[in-house]
């Protein structure tokens, strides 16, 4: 039996213990490089914690309360999950929003359009909003910031001119009272409000199709390499324009769904929106830079914010401090992102 000259050990215990050392390290390696065990894990402890300092933290009540706060957010997060991967990035979503709900709600009260061709018309315009944005990126190769910043000015204008016409009142609201569309926002299936169930049903559909589909698989390629994947056959144009389209439809619909929860539509509607539904992504894991993330990992990221948010009512504190640790959140999410990088 040989001995090593180090340590006096068997050389094949030593190897032994290498390569066990070895395997756990790579096991460990394996298990923090899955960003969504990190972000589980941070809601966990959060969610602990607040049930120890607030006892109405995990009533049901209050848990779906949380649920039915994030639930526009978390609708818009998942479209912008799919841009963020694809390498893009969309500041118009609040815009897009109003612009969808405002529209809705103008085509029902006030030009008497079936209740349901309406919200046909409010996604529409969501997607419509969408393709312009998508054609900017692809087609005018204007940067994602610059393009999609000029469309949230727009979009908040069109919303002004929908609710005002030529009116130019500062602010204005458009009431939507069907209790069809009414109750996609203020609706329960169940003890289960309607727009957790959306959101739910949402976030499923888009895990599935990001995972197990072609252009799923693409968005990821795109995002990490585009020449590359330009270089493999991938319409990187097409795909890009897909995830700005897609998230479009879904800001339109969380316009619809806000309107029917509080049965009129605002100008003003999903204003500064578009700074939570990004940081929901960027907490959940997806980089800023492309190629990484999913819907899932954002769904928590997008329940973080939420908890927070709930914790500072639960236990009076100052709500200032509210935007300064979620912005310090953001912070350190980006910060490890680009170490692990």
């Amino acid at each position: 039996m040989t001995v090593t000259e180090s340590t006096g050990a068997p050389a094949n215990e030593s190897v032994s213990e290498q390569s066990f050392g070895a395997r756990a390290n790579r096991a460990a390696q394996r298990a923090f490089a899955v960003r969504e065990a990190a972000v589980v894990t941070a809601l966990l402890i959060l969610c602990a914690g607040l049930s120890f300092a607030s006892p109405y933290f995990l009533t049901v009540r209050n848990i779906f309360n949380v649920l039915q706060g994030m639930s526009t957010i978390g609708i818009m997060a998942i479209g912008m999950t799919m841009v963020l991967i694809s390498g893009g990035l969309d500041l118009s979503v609040g815009s897009v929003l109003a612009v969808g709900g405002v529209l809705t709600a103008r085509l029902m009260t006030y030009e008497g359009v079936n209740p349901w061709l309406a919200v046909a018309g409010g996604l529409s315009a969501g997607l419509l909003l969408g393709l312009v944005n998508g054609l900017l990126v692809t087609r005018a190769r204007i940067i994602p910031f610059i393009a999609t910043l000029g469309m949230l000015s727009i979009g908040r204008g069109l919303a002004f001119l929908l609710a005002t016409r030529s009116a130019g009142a500062v602010a204005n609201n458009v009431p939507m009272r069907d209790p069809g569309v009414a109750f996609l926002g203020a609706g329960y299936l169940g003890p289960v409000p309607m727009p957790v169930v959306i959101m739910l049903t949402l976030v499923i559909i888009a895990a599935a199709f990001l995972s197990y589909t072609v252009l799923g698989r693409q968005i990821y390629a795109v995002g990490s390499n585009a020449r590359a994947a330009r270089l493999s056959g991938v319409s990187v144009e097409r795909v890009q324009l897909f995830t700005y389209v897609v998230t479009g439809g879904l800001s339109a619909l969380a316009g619809v769904v806000t309107t029917g929860l509080v049965a009129t539509a605002s100008t003003n509607l999903g204003q500064g929106v578009e700074l939570d539904v990004i940081a929901a992504a960027v907490i959940g894991g997806t980089s800023l830079l492309g190629g990484e993330g999913t819907v899932i990992g954002t769904l928590v990221g997008a329940a973080i914010m939420a908890v927070v948010r709930n914790a500072f009512v639960l236990l009076g504190l100052p709500l200032h401090l509210q935007a300064m640790i979620i912005g310090g959140v953001i912070l350190l999410a980006v910060g490890l992102d680009r170490r692990r990088r």
